[in-house]
């Protein structure tokens, strides 16, 4: 599990074929590699992937064709920049929200705007995800915790504070470019407990119910 807080932006050092599917090796720069060991999980823009040799400088992973065809892995390559972070323990401050890595489907930018100090980006979604973006919900782009400001239809928008922008890959997005998705955590638990709940639990747990207690719009 992940919180969201980016805690260093990488670096691609090269993507090598190995077996019939690919070897990810990252150059960590900022990222703190002394309490990393061997197997522990490192989330790089979003995707949970495990280490399987590392240094003080960089760490290598095993990257599926299933993970490629599936997230913005295939637009990656030499010199890209790239979210990381390692894994929670459970002393780690819970400064985003639980996100578990797994990206949920690709996103688009599709506009940036100056708004203020802030910067607004608004994202087009697949069909299949709009139904779980929520106004001041929370939504993990490239492995960062953001907060929904405005959803409409296919598009949602989230602001982008100065600290986040120089801290984050944010801040070399452009319009057209596609990014990892991963959707609340609650929203999905939410969704599978009222579409699994029947008879009398059904009419205890509804729709209204959750409207009122603040967990939907």
């Amino acid at each position: 599990m992940f919180t969201g807080i980016i805690e260093a932006v990488g670096k691609v050092r090269r993507i090598e074929a190995v077996g019939g599917d690919s070897r990810l090796i990252v150059d960590v720069q900022a990222l703190d590699m002394s309490d990393v060991h061997l197997g522990d999980s490192i989330a790089v823009n979003g995707v949970c992937l495990t280490a399987v040799k590392f240094d003080a400088h960089s760490f290598e992973a095993d990257v599926s064709n299933e993970t490629v065809s599936l997230t913005t892995f295939k637009n990656l390559k030499t010199g890209s920049p790239v979210n990381l972070e390692k894994a929670l323990l459970p002393t780690t401050r819970l400064g985003g929200h639980l996100v578990s890595g797994h990206v949920d489907g690709l996103g688009k930018v599709v506009n940036i705007s100056d708004d203020g100090r802030s910067t607004r980006y608004t994202v087009q979604v697949p069909a299949e995800l709009q139904r779980y973006i929520a106004v001041k919900g929370s939504i993990c782009i490239d492995g960062t915790s953001l907060t929904v400001n405005a959803v409409n239809d296919d598009r949602f928008d989230i602001n982008i504070v100065p600290h986040t922008q120089e801290r984050t890959i944010i801040k070399s997005y452009k319009p057209g470019n596609e990014v990892n998705l991963e959707v609340d955590l609650v929203a999905r638990y939410l969704e599978s407990l009222l579409l699994h709940t029947s008879g009398e639990n059904r009419e205890g747990l509804n729709l209204e119910l959750l409207s009122k207690a603040g967990f939907i719009g």
